[in-house]
């Protein structure tokens, strides 16, 4: 499997990861309904979901992670 692709299959699990309970979460604890709910979980998500990119170096491609309150750039083997 290429680094192209498990960085694409990272974003997608992490984002589902945070998207489904934040939608239980703000069904149930505000007085949004329908797509709003659907909405404010989406963007929440997107904010606070770590971003995985694969990027192509001198030494082959590598594969990196981006989490909004961690300082940097970390590179995941």
């Amino acid at each position: 499997m290429s680094k192209q692709t498990k960085s694409f299959i990272y974003n997608l699990l992490s984002f589902a990861a945070l998207f489904l309970p934040l939608q239980v979460a703000v069904s149930a604890f505000t007085n949004l309904q329908g797509l709003m709910v659907l909405v404010v979980a989406f963007v929440i998500a997107t904010i606070f979901a770590p971003k995985f990119q694969a990027i192509k170096t001198k030494d082959g491609d590598k594969l990196f992670m981006k989490v909004i309150f961690v300082k940097g750039v970390k590179e995941i083997n």
